[in-house]
């Protein structure tokens, strides 16, 4: 089994590299749903959020309000880091019963926005970022999210930086252009993981692969 780590900053196209993986055949742990799925009605997730942050966090139908208490977390670190150390420990048990699953050959990729943030690279055989300008982020934010600018820039300073974010790179997709150009990255960074978790499976000895999926 091959572990992946694969991050990116809010608007930088990681979830569309995590659909492109998944397609090709790879085991895909996605944290934001699990973050999701911890924290529904009748969770011990939830009861703990509502612990914390009252019942003002709720919708009329007892279900989780992720806009409100977004506007709440992200733009205060001291209430980020409270919501954190309730989702977190549940999102990993979670992460840890899906991989237990896949078979010895399988590229099990964790899809994991702050996997920077949190310290998690060792976690992983290696870690695949997902890279665009913050310039290219905002613009995503704004435009395809509806998000506005203030809103977005919060979220995007809640992060790791673009430099931080880099320097743990094994492996870095560029996607600061357009969709088109990312899909022959992908496919091939696809072919580096999926050799290493066969060689991995066999016995083989394999090498780490290159820091970028450029020629």
């Amino acid at each position: 089994m091959l572990k992946v780590g694969l991050t990116g900053g809010i608007g930088a196209g990681k979830s569309e590299v995590s659909r492109l993986l998944a397609s090709y055949g790879a085991v895909l742990v996605d944290s934001d749903r699990i973050a999701r799925e911890v924290v529904e009605p009748g969770t011990p997730g939830l009861a703990a959020v509502v612990e914390v942050f009252g019942e003002s966090v709720l919708t009329a139908d007892g279900t989780l309000d992720r806009p409100k208490l977004g506007s709440i977390v992200f733009s205060d670190a001291d209430r980020l880091a409270a919501l954190n150390a309730i989702v977190h420990p549940l999102v990993r048990d979670r992460s840890a019963e899906l991989e237990s699953r896949a078979a010895a050959d399988a590229v099990v990729v964790h899809d994991v926005p702050l996997l920077t943030e949190n310290g998690l690279a060792l976690l992983y055989d290696l870690v695949v970022v997902v890279d665009a300008a913050p310039e290219t982020q905002l613009e995503r934010l704004v435009r395809l999210r509806g998000m506005r600018e203030s809103e977005a820039r919060a979220r995007m300073a809640a992060q790791a930086t673009r430099e931080q974010r880099r320097e743990i790179a094994d492996v870095l997709i560029d996607n600061d252009g357009p969709l088109e150009a990312l899909e022959p990255q992908v496919r091939k960074v696809w072919a580096q993981l999926s050799e290493r978790a066969v060689r991995r499976a066999t016995g083989t000895r394999n090498e780490r692969p290159p820091a970028t999926t450029e020629e």
